[in-house]
C-alpha cells in the first residue's frame, strides 16, 4: 500500500474519531501555496488546527516525535492563511493539534494531543 493511500486511510480513521469527540470538522487537507492541514475542526471554544500523523511502530520515534519544528512552523503559517482567507475564524481561540496513530488500521491505538504546540 502506497503512502498516499495509507495516509487517507489514517486521516479519515482521525476524523471519524474526532467527529465522536463532538468536533464539527469544518475541512479535510485544507491546501494553499504555503503548506497544508490535515484537518481543521471547531470545538465551540477553539478552531483547531490538526496534525494527523500515523508510526506503525516507534522504532524510529512516535507518531508525535515526528513533528519536527520546521513542519509545526509550515503548519503555523498555513493556518496563519486560513485566518486571513476566512474572517469569521478570527473571532475564535485557536489551537494546534495532534492525532497519533499507531498499529494497524485493524487495530489502531489513536492518542488526541490537545495544545501540542504553539504559534
Amino acid at each position: 500500500m502506497n503512502a498516499i493511500v495509507t495516509g487517507t486511510e489514517y486521516e479519515i480513521l482521525a476524523a471519524e474519531y474526532l467527529s465522536q469527540a463532538n468536533l464539527q470538522l469544518l475541512h479535510r487537507n485544507f491546501r494553499c501555496k504555503l503548506g497544508e492541514i490535515d484537518i481543521i475542526a471547531n470545538d465551540g471554544l477553539y478552531l483547531i488546527f490538526i496534525e494527523v500523523r500515523y508510526r506503525q511502530h516507534d522504532k524510529f520515534g512516535n507518531a508525535a516525535e515526528s513533528i519536527t519544528l520546521a513542519k509545526q512552523q509550515k503548519i503555523v503559517r498555513t493556518a496563519k492563511f486560513y485566518l486571513q482567507t476566512h474572517i469569521w475564524a478570527q473571532q475564535l481561540n485557536c489551537r494546534f493539534d495532534v492525532i497519533a496513530i499507531s498499529n494497524s488500521i485493524k487495530s489502531p491505538q489513536i492518542e488526541w494531543i490537545k495544545d501540542a504546540f504553539h504559534a
